[in-house]
C-alpha cells in the first residue's frame, strides 16, 4: 500500500501541473455559471422595474392593503394612495409609464369585481400579483356580514381536494404530494454528479496506462514496485483527482444555485440517505476504474484502438439506453434488472432512488452486495490483465488474449 500511495501522489502531482487538467477544472464552473446567468440577461420577465400602484380607497382598507403588500414577495411595487376618480385616471394612464390604478369602490365590492387599470407599457401582472388584494377585500365582506370570529375563520379556511393512493390510504393514510420530491431528487442528483465527475476523471486512467506503455515507462516503474501496486496507485490517484474536481465545481455551483433559485440545498443534502447514495457513487468509480486501467494496459496505440476496447470505454453510458423505461416506471422489471447488473447498477440505482418515494430496501441490499462482489472480482481480474498487458509491446491485445490472461 505504501508504494501504491507513492504512485497515487505522483499521478496527482503530474495531473495538477497539466495545463489541460487545470483548464478543465476551471472552465467547467465558468461554463456552468454562464448557462445559469446569461439567460437572466435576456429574460424580461425577471426585470425588477419599479411599478407605481395608485390605490383609490373608497372602502377604507388602505392599512390592510399596505400590510398585505409588505408581507408579500412583491418587491417592485410602490404603493400610493390617490383621490383621483376612476374616469379621470383612465384618461391619464395612457401618458404614464409602469403604472397601475386600482379602484377600491363600493360598487366594485357589491358586484364582486374590483377594476384594475394598467399603463400601455406594462404587461399583465402575474396571477399572484393580481390576487394579492383579495384577502383584505374578503375580510371586509365578512366583517360587514356581522359574523363572529369563529364563523369568519371557518369561512376563510379553504377546503381542497387532494388525490390519495388507495394503497397508501389503507396502509398509512398519507396523501400524495405531501412529501417534497426535492428531498429525493437533490441528494440523488448530487451523488449522480459525483459519480459522473469521478468516472469521467477515471477514464483518464485508460489514457495514462496506454501512454506509459507506449513510452516504455512501465518497465522502469515496475522495477521498483509490483504491477498490482502500480494499478492500485493509479486508481487511488485518479479518485482523488476526481473528488478534487467535484469539490471545486460544487464550491461554485451550490452557492450559485442557492442564490438563483432560493433553495435550501443544505437542508436537502444533509440527510442520512446521502451516505448510501455516495457509497453507490464511489463504488461505481471503483468498478469502472478497474475496467479502465485493465483495458488501458492492453492498448499501445490510442489511435489504433479496436472496436472492443472502444466499446469498453462506453460502458458508463450504457444506463442511458434504459433511462426512458426507468423514468416511466422506476419499480418496473427493466429498472430492477438494471439494478442487479454491475456496470449499470450505480447509475440506475441513483436514478431510481431519486424517483421512488419508498425505497425497496431488499432490492437495494441485493444490488449493493452484487456491486461489492463485482468490484472485488473486477479488481482481481484487472490485476491479472494489467500485469501481462502493461509489458506487452508491438500491438493491441485481442479479446481472446485478454480472456486468457484473466483466467491464467
Amino acid at each position: 500500500m505504501r508504494n501504491s500511495l507513492k504512485v497515487a501522489k505522483w499521478e496527482i502531482k503530474r495531473n495538477m501541473t497539466n495545463k489541460s487538467f487545470i483548464i478543465s477544472l476551471l472552465s467547467t464552473p465558468v461554463i456552468f455559471l454562464a448557462f445559469l446567468f446569461i439567460p437572466m440577461l435576456f429574460d424580461k420577465s425577471n426585470s425588477e422595474e419599479n411599478v407605481s400602484v395608485y390605490l383609490y380607497d373608497e372602502l377604507g382598507i388602505w392599512n390592510e392593503v399596505q400590510e398585505v403588500v409588505n408581507e408579500s414577495e412583491i418587491n417592485n411595487w410602490t404603493l400610493m394612495q390617490t383621490k383621483i376618480q376612476e374616469a379621470e385616471m383612465q384618461n391619464d394612464l395612457p401618458d404614464m409609464e409602469q403604472s397601475v390604478y386600482i379602484a377600491l369602490t363600493e360598487a366594485g365590492l357589491e358586484q364582486g369585481q374590483i377594476k384594475m387599470y394598467m399603463s400601455d407599457d406594462l404587461d399583465k401582472l402575474s396571477p399572484y400579483e393580481a390576487s394579492i388584494l383579495e384577502q383584505p377585500l374578503r375580510q371586509l365582506q365578512l366583517e360587514r356580514l356581522g359574523l363572529s370570529e369563529i364563523q369568519k375563520e371557518t369561512i376563510a379556511n379553504q377546503v381542497s381536494v387532494v388525490p390519495v393512493s388507495v394503497d397508501e390510504a389503507e396502509a398509512k393514510g398519507v396523501a400524495l404530494g405531501e412529501a417534497d420530491p426535492l428531498k429525493r431528487i437533490i441528494p440523488g442528483a448530487f451523488a449522480g454528479v459525483i459519480l459522473f465527475s469521478i468516472v469521467m476523471t477515471g477514464m483518464m486512467i485508460f489514457q495514462s496506462a496506454s501512454q506509459e506503455k507506449k513510452e516504455k515507462v512501465a518497465e522502469i516503474i515496475l522495477s521498483s514496485l509490483t504491477p498490482v501496486e502500480l494499478m492500485q496507485g493509479k486508481i487511488i490517484g485518479y479518485f482523488i483527482l476526481g473528488i478534487t474536481q467535484v469539490i471545486v465545481w460544487l464550491a461554485v455551483a451550490l452557492p450559485a444555485i442557492m442564490w438563483r433559485f432560493e433553495l435550501p440545498l443544505m437542508e436537502y443534502l444533509l440527510v442520512p440517505e446521502l451516505f448510501l447514495l455516495l457509497f453507490i457513487a464511489f463504488a461505481g468509480y471503483l468498478l469502472f476504474a478497474a475496467i479502465f486501467v485493465a483495458i488501458g494496459s492492453t492498448v499501445e496505440d490510442m489511435t489504433a484502438t479496436s472496436n472492443f476496447q472502444g466499446m469498453v470505454i462506453m460502458l458508463p453510458f450504457l444506463p442511458l439506453i434504459f433511462i426512458g423505461p426507468i423514468l416511466a416506471d422506476p419499480s418496473g422489471v427493466i429498472a430492477q434488472v438494471g439494478s442487479f447488473i454491475p456496470v449499470t447498477a450505480p447509475a440506475i440505482l441513483l436514478l431510481r432512488l431519486s424517483l421512488l418515494e419508498e425505497w425497496p430496501w431488499v432490492e437495494i441490499g441485493i444490488a449493493v452486495v452484487i456491486l461489492v462482489i463485482s468490484i472485488w472480482l473486477f479488481m482481481k481480474l484487472a490485476g491479472k490483465i494489467f500485469k501481462t498487458g502493461i509489458l506487452m509491446y508491438g500491438k493491441n491485445a485481442t479479446p481472446k488474449e485478454i480472456w486468457k490472461w484473466m483466467w491464467a
